[in-house]
């Protein structure tokens, strides 16, 4: 990737010598799917000559992952691409980061031969640069702040989110582990604290984000001392698309100059 001629909003329009795919966990809910091409579609917006960008799912979809990056990929390599890189919109090194989606690369590599190098980017919760993300959401006249993840089951997996959370100056919790929001609650009622503010971390909206307003609700009822406001996830943002195009950036120091 190489920088052109500056574009609207002063940004720089890009050269990429690859195709590109975008891979996300995949969803029944369709507002993931549309957020996804909305931002590839900002994607191909920032882009001095148009190159082939996709939008692949982990789980949910209708062919398995290695399939889809198989099809994309013959379809590249038919247009001269001989490059392919996929980019995972993750923001937990969780089994999916560190297992599934290497295996299912390895998977495409092997049915495509030598035809296209395929190249695994950095997962995007990797980046260093989030925290500015999520505090754009919150209040400043907030108290205390909790950042609640989806959590991993995996070793480790978990400890991004306790990184951000500090930097955030927030408390961690999480959706499918332990400490879950509740809890953090109880300890927040206990300290004799008023105001939260809860923030989502999670790429786009869908099912889970409408779960968790719906616990929200029920957790306001249960601790009637607190004032709870629910943030809104990440969303398909031009902050964000930069985030992932530093992930394509080809030096080993990702850019840390916030958006």
């Amino acid at each position: 990737m190489v920088c052109d001629y500056q574009g609207a909003a002063g940004h720089p329009f890009l050269r990429f010598d690859s195709a590109l795919v975008l891979v996300f966990h995949g969803s029944r809910d369709p507002r993931p799917q549309a957020a996804m091409e909305k931002l590839a579609h900002l994607l191909q917006q920032r882009l001095a000559v148009p190159i082939p960008i996709g939008i692949a799912a982990l789980e949910l979809a209708t062919q398995p992952l290695h399939w889809q990056l198989y099809e994309f990929a013959a379809v590249a390599a038919a247009q001269g691409f001989d490059r392919l890189q996929i980019v995972p919109l993750f923001l937990l090194p969780g089994v999916h980061v560190m297992e599934d989606i290497p295996t299912e690369l390895a998977l495409t590599q092997q049915i495509l031969k030598q035809k296209i190098t395929l190249e695994l980017r950095p997962y995007l919760g990797s980046h260093p640069q989030l925290a500015p993300l999520l505090a754009a959401q919150i209040p400043d006249s907030t108290q205390n702040r909790i950042l609640l993840a989806h959590g991993s089951c995996r070793p480790g997996g978990n400890q991004s989110v306790a990184t951000l959370a500090d930097q955030l100056n927030a408390l961690p919790a999480y959706w499918s582990v332990p400490p879950t929001l509740k809890t953090r609650l109880e300890e927040l009622v206990q300290q004799d604290q008023r105001q939260v503010t809860i923030v989502p971390y999670f790429l786009f909206r869908g099912g889970i984000t409408d779960a968790i307003a719906q616990m929200v609700e029920q957790l306001a009822e249960e601790f009637p001392s607190l004032t709870l406001q629910l943030a809104n996830p990440i969303g398909p943002t031009p902050e964000l698309l930069q985030r992932v195009l530093d992930l394509l950036a080809p030096r080993p120091t990702l850019n840390d100059t916030p958006v």
